[in-house]
């Protein structure tokens, strides 16, 4: 089965410590499996992406010791593998035009909805007749695309938390404003670039039931999963520029690594070289680390 791996982060700022030490995993599981290891700009929602930021990303990279094979892919270059995903899926009557705005979807949300999970969209669009959605049309909002889910259950074994099931609701596959959504784009990447295990944040497990949906969709094979333990700020919080100074521009990069190192259970470790002789992901801590400083 391939390992190989990437990091995938969105090039909308600087990435801190926590960030890092996720693609340092990234790194040590593909490369002590002697897998590959790719790097893919996630740059879809270009109202949000930072001139340079990427530039600044692939440098605190190098910075702690990463290296990567072939050329960083720009999901922002690949909108055609996105619409020839959503046309097969159209095709197959998977995909529903979405009218609600976001203040009526928080209300639905709020709703009771059976067994979907708490939040999720209860199909409201799914329900308008083709009347109804010609005259939605003719207000001038353009939709969004949904797939429609049927609140399937999908289950997946992860290498760090195990049997995992979910429950997917009618999720956006293409925004309002016509951009392909995440969940549509890493999956149609991930599979594309040849992806075998994907290891990132914990804070996206829930998150993997609806790519694992897609797949089976598009008939595709999807990657296994890793998802690991966060960097949480003192507060316990998701690790963020308020709990001050969480980066390299402003942390001594190996400084950082050394303390990564520690974080990991590899204590006296320098380099990233030296943490890929000594990985063994059997004994990666499974508790979420806080962040008190180097």
């Amino acid at each position: 089965m391939s390992r190989d791996g990437r990091f995938a982060p969105s090039p909308t700022g600087t990435l801190h410590v926590g960030n890092l030490r996720t693609a340092l995993l990234a790194w040590l599981f593909a490369r002590t499996a002697g897998a590959r290891f790719l790097v893919r700009m996630e740059d879809l929602d270009q109202g949000r992406v930072q001139s340079g930021a990427a530039e600044r990303q692939l440098r605190d990279l190098r910075a702690i010791g990463l290296d990567w094979d072939g050329d960083v892919v720009h999901q922002s270059h690949r909108h055609d593998a996105y619409e020839a995903a959503l046309a097969q899926l159209l095709a197959a009557g998977d995909l529903y035009e979405c009218f609600c705005t976001r203040a009526e979807i928080r209300a639905a949300a709020s709703a009771p909805h059976g067994p979907l999970p708490e939040g999720a969209y209860p199909g409201t669009c799914l329900r308008l007749n083709e009347s109804e959605r010609r005259r939605k049309r003719a207000g001038g909002r353009p939709p969004a695309l949904r797939v429609r889910a049927e609140a399937a259950r999908v289950s997946f074994t992860d290498r760090i938390h195990g049997e995992r099931e979910g429950v997917v609701d009618d999720f956006v596959v293409r925004r309002n404003d016509g951009v392909p959504a995440y969940n549509l784009a890493i999956i149609v990447d991930d599979v594309w670039q040849g992806i075998g295990e994907v290891v990132r944040g914990d804070d996206l497990l829930d998150t993997t039931p609806r790519q694992l949906f897609l797949a089976d969709r598009l008939g595709l094979e999807p990657p296994t999963f890793a998802h690991v333990p966060l960097v949480l700020g003192p507060d316990g919080a998701r690790l963020a520029k308020r709990h001050g100074a969480v980066t390299l521009d402003e942390l001594d990069a190996g400084a950082a690594v050394r303390w990564m190192a520690r974080t990991l259970g590899m204590e006296g470790a320098t380099t990233a070289a030296e943490m890929r002789e000594r990985f063994d992901p059997a004994t990666l801590p499974r508790a979420a680390t806080r962040w008190a400083g180097t």
